[in-house]
């Protein structure tokens, strides 16, 4: 696939790493999945796999037990889960996923971040076709030999399985997300490099020098904005 999955994960968390902006989407994201369902990771699927991608970007323990308290709390706080599709420079093509208590505030804010770094929002489903749902699950101290294997005895038949740095990646269907982490816990892994359920680019396109570098800053204008949660690209960043 040639994602370099790690690469991607590793320079997101090292941008955030002097401000408290993951925390806080992710403090958002759980206290949504706790006031969806049960606020127990035990009985509610959802909180457990935000509680699982939280786990690999070291998110504190307290931001956690705030969210959840919060939603055991009664808090009548609505979030709307919404889907925008867009084209940066060059026609490339981003996916925006975001939590919001105000719908045309948000809508405003995206727009405006495409518009100002030489893109612009498209319509519903005129990126997404280009995209495939996928499950990214990551392990350390397997060879990929291991990891298939492991996943043979399970009966999984995976995307794809590569070797990044010193993870191996699992590509999955959507549906395999959880039947492979239990695969991994029933061989006694339980700790994840990464567990993601992402929207994974067809195809990369490299961009000219000058037309990347308004692509990234579109892209950061868009990730700094609060109620965004995860975006998805088909260019080819580099290591």
């Amino acid at each position: 696939m040639g994602r370099k999955w790690n690469n991607i994960k590793e320079k997101k968390a090292s941008k955030d790493a002097n401000t408290s902006r993951i925390y806080a989407k992710f403090g958002r994201k759980i206290y949504v999945a706790a006031k969806q369902g049960e606020p127990n990771p035990e009985s509610n699927i959802a909180l457990r796999d935000v509680l699982e991608r939280a786990k690999t970007y070291s998110v504190p323990k307290a931001i956690i037990e705030r969210a959840i308290d919060k939603a055991k709390g009664g808090s009548d706080e609505v979030f709307d889960e919404l889907r925008y599709e867009g084209f940066g420079p060059n026609g490339s093509m981003v996916i925006v996923d975001a939590l919001t208590n105000n719908v045309n505030r948000t809508a405003a804010e995206v727009r405006a971040a495409f518009s100002k770094n030489g893109g612009n929002m498209g319509v519903s489903g005129s990126v997404a076709y280009m995209f495939d749902a996928t499950a990214v699950i990551g392990v350390e101290g397997k060879t990929a030999e291991d990891v298939l294997e492991l996943l043979m005895e399970a009966d999984l038949d995976v995307r794809d399985i590569i070797e990044e740095g010193d993870s191996v990646i699992v590509y999955a269907e959507p549906e395999q997300f959880h039947a492979v982490q239990e695969a991994f816990r029933q061989a006694g892994i339980s700790d994840f490099t990464v567990a993601e359920l992402s929207m994974l680019a067809q195809s990369d396109v490299t961009l000219p020098e000058d037309a990347q570098a308004k692509f990234e800053k579109m892209i950061d204008a868009i990730e700094d904005l609060e109620d965004v949660q995860q975006v998805f690209h088909n260019v080819d960043l580099g290591e």
